[in-house]
């Protein structure tokens, strides 16, 4: 679940950068990769919110982002400590 989450978030930076990209494509592409359905997705995600895991995937899904971007631990660093909080964070880096 981390790893198509985190390709996910990849999918759509990727939309910020190529505005004329269809988000919906991507998103087919990504679930195909990794063998999912949509509804299983979906359901998948329904149960680890109600069992409150997804804090726990959605931080494993920002190391596995960090592993593919090393760029991004530093920016996310920053962020961070001008800040002070985390509301205008990406994401994955809440």
């Amino acid at each position: 679940m981390a790893e198509i989450m985190a390709d996910l978030a990849i999918n759509d930076q990727a939309t910020f950068m190529y505005p004329n990209s269809n988000l919906e494509a991507g998103t087919r592409y990504v679930l195909k990769t990794h063998h999912v359905n949509s509804a299983d997705y979906i359901e998948s995600f329904k149960y680890y919110v109600v069992k409150e895991k997804m804090n726990g995937i959605v931080e494993d899904a920002q190391e596995i982002l960090l592993k593919k971007d090393p760029k991004a631990e530093k920016y996310v660093k920053d962020k961070m400590s001008k800040t002070g909080n985390t509301e205008n964070l990406p994401l994955l880096s809440r």
